[in-house]
């Protein structure tokens, strides 16, 4: 199997600066050793205007065979003729993606101390696979679209910025009412990509369509995939296929890696570094976060009630919640940036909330949601109450649709004053639910926590505290422009001159109410 990339250059820009890009002499024929066979890498043309780098691999099938992935495609693991007559030495596949990434690692990761110029400047290039398997997408992987090879090909290389030519290689020329196999000869070509970009792409798109790795596939193919596809697979449209394809459809890796694309995506939007969105938790939380909650509500409610044994303010904050949630009769509720999914855990024990569902933009709060809750060994008839996944509230998210109630507790002094409006909208005016609880603090009561200094707000993230009147106006003015009725409830010890602790908005959607009487 092999590959060539050609380039075109001038006296300014030679074209043979390629070799300085692939850290490969444009004069020498080399070999290299890979796992399972020999590398080639020559040059059959290389002159100031026109270079071109054959990548051919010489496949040891023994040794593909003693590994345990030379059986054929479609074939049974067992069939002994399958092992040693197939496609792997003649069509580019995984093996070839691995050799290209060991033999150019280098101009893989854009690395050229000689020419560092041309490494991060677009080349004219042109990229040519004479057989690559391109096998079509199914129902489920595509969404119920069903694409053909040479289709596929182009779904996966277009929207990187290739020109792709992928013409079906018939079963047999001499035999065209054969019809054609599942072999494209791919031709891709481009101006506006540099090397690396280029060789990141086929690194992780010639296993997508060869679909079938030669190799198992561990947790760590998860940050390879990630590291070949900075850039450019957060965005992609077949980013689902790809994802599942490359991990060989273990669900676990793709479900991980979708998760950190997502935050990936959410990063760049709000033009902020990927640690800043999944902050919900420390990342040594995971061992300690039961023993370390357990003791801050314990801290927290010997301090709302000095010299008597109250409930903590977090759990008189959960049980107000729940008490709001029962009266308006919800059946099917959304806590919106559940956290450690201490809510969610406290619905699931009562049976009249029969779909409960937590969101968070942290991959690392909804780990340790799912460990708390047991969701590995939960009952069959516990595990179709509740659904766990990642979002932000700062998008429309058509998911969040249709719902009874949504919780919002403790959630929105964490975002940027700018934002809370994108919030107000996603929630309150696209996923309209019948019931919204939202609490927040009451910065007026911080006068009674003597452990906090003057000045200072309850939470390190805490982007802003509200004053009773603050919160009460901004409640006021989304009920009005989204149409809700709001009322108010304290949350903890009401103190006479400062208020409770927490301060908590109940909005009703008033529509149902209009309809009721228009009908």
């Amino acid at each position: 199997m092999f590959l060539t990339i050609s380039t075109r250059g001038d006296a300014a820009h030679p074209a043979t600066d390629l070799g300085y890009l692939l850290h490969k002499h444009p004069g020498k024929a080399q070999k290299f050793s890979t796992s399972h066979g020999t590398a080639h890498v020559f040059y059959p043309e290389a002159d100031d205007l026109r270079c071109t780098a054959a990548l051919l691999l010489e496949i040891d099938t023994l040794a593909l065979v003693r590994r345990g992935k030379g059986k054929g495609r479609g074939g049974a693991p067992d069939a002994a003729l399958a092992q040693y007559v197939n496609d792997r030495p003649y069509a580019a596949s995984s093996l070839l993606a691995v050799a290209l990434s060991g033999v150019f690692s280098s101009a893989l990761r854009g690395v050229c101390t000689a020419r560092p110029e041309r490494a991060a400047a677009p080349l004219p290039l042109r990229i040519e696979v004479p057989a690559l398997p391109a096998r079509g997408s199914s129902a489920p992987e595509a969404e119920h679209i069903k694409h053909s090879g040479s289709e596929l090909v182009r779904r996966l290389f277009e929207p990187l910025g290739w020109t792709v030519t992928a013409d079906p290689v018939p079963l047999d020329a001499e035999f065209p009412q054969w019809g054609d196999s599942r072999y494209v000869r791919l031709v891709l070509e481009s101006e506006t990509l540099t090397l690396a970009e280029a060789l990141r792409h086929l690194y992780v798109l010639l296993p997508v369509l060869d679909d079938a790795k030669h190799y198992w596939v561990s947790s760590d193919e998860v940050d390879k995939l990630l590291r070949a596809g900075e850039g450019w697979l957060p965005g992609h449209p077949e980013q689902h296929l790809i994802t599942s394809r490359y991990l060989s459809r273990r669900w676990s890796l793709t479900r991980q890696a979708r998760e950190r694309l997502e935050l990936v995506r959410l990063a760049e939007a709000d033009d902020s570094e990927v640690e800043q969105i999944d902050n919900a938790v420390p990342e040594d939380t995971e061992e300690t976060e039961a023993e370390e909650t357990a003791e801050a509500e314990a801290k927290e409610g010997a301090e709302t009630e000095a010299g008597e044994k109250a409930a903590p303010l977090a759990v008189q904050r959960r049980e107000a919640i729940l008490a709001g949630l029962r009266a308006s009769g919800a059946a099917r509720v959304l806590d919106l940036g559940c956290g450690q999914g201490q809510l969610v855990q406290a619905l699931l024990k009562d049976v009249r909330f029969t779909e409960i569902v937590g969101v968070d933009v942290s991959v690392r709060a909804l780990t340790i949601a799912a460990r708390r809750l047991k969701l590995d060994r939960m009952g069959e008839r516990q595990a179709v109450r509740v659904k766990l996944f990642q979002g932000s509230l700062a998008y429309t998210d058509n998911r969040l649709k249709g719902y009874d109630a949504a919780v919002l507790s403790e959630v929105i002094e964490h975002l940027d004053l700018p934002r809370l409006p994108a919030l107000e909208y996603a929630v309150f005016g696209h996923a309209r639910p019948r019931t919204v609880l939202v609490t927040t603090p009451n910065v007026e009561y911080n006068v009674r926590w003597e452990s906090l200094p003057a000045g200072h707000v309850r939470h390190g993230d805490h982007r802003f505290e509200w004053t009773r009147e603050e919160f009460r106006t901004w409640a006021a003015t989304v009920a009005e422009r989204h149409g809700y009725d709001v009322e108010f409830v304290p949350v903890g010890p009401d103190d006479p001159e400062v208020g409770p602790p927490t301060q908590m908005a109940l909005f009703h959607r008033n529509d149902t109410e209009k309809e009721a009487k228009a009908a």
